[in-house]
């Protein structure tokens, strides 16, 4: 257990910046990783979290002005991952979450120019004019059609299961949650549960009923659709939260990392040694401290970046009721799609105001990051001006342009996701987590870094789960 991290310590002169374990990153997971260290440790270990900036949270960062407020990075987490829930419970957050039912709002779609529902049931699901009924009948063909074993991206994978009338569909999921393209995602990479179900049953829409029966005991009740949570104070009052009581180490930038019986990481505030190292950085960022110890396959992933426009509306806009809208690239749009965040979250806007925030750019268009704010400005609101009626010019605009990427999971990632088991194996002491590794998502983040501290605690011993099959949400 914890006994086994400081044993490591055992003969090695405890000198002020020696600790049990230090983690490299001070963004969602590695406080995350630190919390859960906390937690199941039951012991006093020494923990040091490392951070290059002056502050943490790393891309989660709330923004606040005119009484308008909105999000540099993620805009929340669905409530339906229990490491996520354990956490919000244990720093007493989960009372002051807003939610945002997703059974309660409606998602949209682009489609031909106009703004249509998705569907949110069986029923709806027959009726949507999205997909035509020689596409909706093609669906059920994944009932007979052999898994492909070898790796695909997503766009052919869903063409070959579900057919090309599903494409603009899954495109808008992958831009909404990557700012990616499906042209270029691993399916492997990004859905890695429901590609071991489609193996194992020979079909998507077969192994999704088995597991459904098993699970309800052969009810065919739909389980409820997740929540939305933000915080009234925004996303960063997590991070802030979850930083309290920490021992980080701001403006401390990393230079290299060597191990000898013990890690030495060597920052820019001087060095640092400890037993146990957790790398929880982004992948890219990872790689370059790692490459020393083993060669990656790849030196670098693709990243996405992503402008978010806020922007404040009269009260005479009558924007959708609903979360927001995505849309797929044969639209041609220029915004990838918007929140309405005042929809979803009451009190981020001036009374009698509302709030939606365009999202611009992502890795099929950064030729859009290099327009001007004002070019931005304008574009967004001629392209919302289209799909919203607009009555009155917006009554507030900001561009807010963010250092850090979204890491895309495309052809080479399961490459990489073997190189990392391999680096763990070599070196025991080292646990690699972070953004993009296993996920883009912050419940992905948070489950990762659970799952890290446990393997900490349990002296390096790396439980195997089985792959989860993760719901697409819009």
């Amino acid at each position: 257990m914890a006994k086994s991290v400081k044993r490591r310590l055992r003969g090695v002169v405890i000198m002020e910046n020696s600790y049990d374990v230090i983690i490299i990153g001070a963004g969602l997971s590695g406080l995350s990783a630190a919390h859960f260290l906390a937690k199941l440790s039951h012991a006093d270990l020494r923990v040091a979290i490392i951070e290059k900036t002056s502050r943490p949270g790393g891309a989660i960062k709330t923004f606040n002005s005119e009484g308008y407020q909105g999000e540099w990075g993620p805009h929340g987490f669905l409530d339906n991952t229990p490491e996520s829930q354990e956490l919000l419970r244990d720093i007493d957050l989960y009372r002051e979450a807003q939610q945002a039912p997703l059974g309660d709002f409606f998602r949209y779609i682009c489609h031909r120019g106009h703004l249509e529902r998705l569907p949110q049931s069986l029923s709806t699901a027959l009726k949507t004019p999205l997909i035509p009924l020689g596409g909706k009948l093609r669906v059920m063909a994944d009932l007979w059609k052999r898994p492909k074993m070898e790796d695909q991206t997503i766009a052919d994978w869903v063409n070959y299961r579900f057919g090309p009338a599903i494409l603009p569909l899954a495109d808008a999921a992958v831009s909404g949650t990557f700012a990616g393209d499906f042209n270029r995602l691993s399916i492997d990479a990004v859905m890695p549960g429901v590609r071991a179900l489609e193996k194992e049953t020979g079909s998507v829409l077969r192994g999704i009923i088995k597991k459904k029966r098993v699970a309800r005991g052969g009810a065919s009740k739909l389980a409820r659709l997740p929540s939305m949570l933000n915080f009234p104070a925004g996303m960063e009052r997590l991070v802030k939260a979850l930083a309290d009581k920490k021992e980080i180490k701001y403006n401390a930038a990393v230079k290299g990392v060597r191990r000898d019986k013990i890690w030495t990481v060597s920052t820019e505030a001087g060095e640092f040694k400890a037993a146990q190292l957790i790398m929880a950085l982004p992948v890219n960022q990872a790689l370059r401290l790692l490459t020393a110890f083993k060669a990656p396959p790849v030196v670098e992933i693709p990243t996405a970046r992503i402008i978010n426009v806020v922007m404040g509306l009269p009260d005479s806009a009558r924007v959708p009721y609903g979360f927001g809208y995505l849309a797929p690239e044969r639209e041609h749009r220029f915004a990838i799609g918007a929140m309405f965040t005042s929809h979803m979250f009451p009190g981020r806007s001036p009374r009698a105001c509302r709030l939606i925030e365009v999202l611009v750019g992502g890795r099929r268009h950064p030729e859009h990051l290099s327009l001007s704010d004002s070019e931005i400005e304008g574009q967004a609101v001629e392209d919302i001006r289209s799909l919203i009626d607009l009555p009155e010019p917006p009554l507030f605009t900001r561009v807010l342009r963010t250092e850090h990427a979204i890491p895309q999971l495309e052809m080479d990632h399961p490459a990489l996701l073997r190189w990392r088991r391999s680096m763990e194996s070599d070196l025991p002491d080292l646990y690699i987590c972070g953004f993009g590794w296993d996920g883009i998502g912050m419940n992905d983040m948070i489950k990762s870094a659970r799952k890290t501290a446990a393997a900490v605690v349990a002296g390096g011993e790396r439980q195997v789960e089985e792959l989860q099959v993760k719901p697409v949400y819009f």
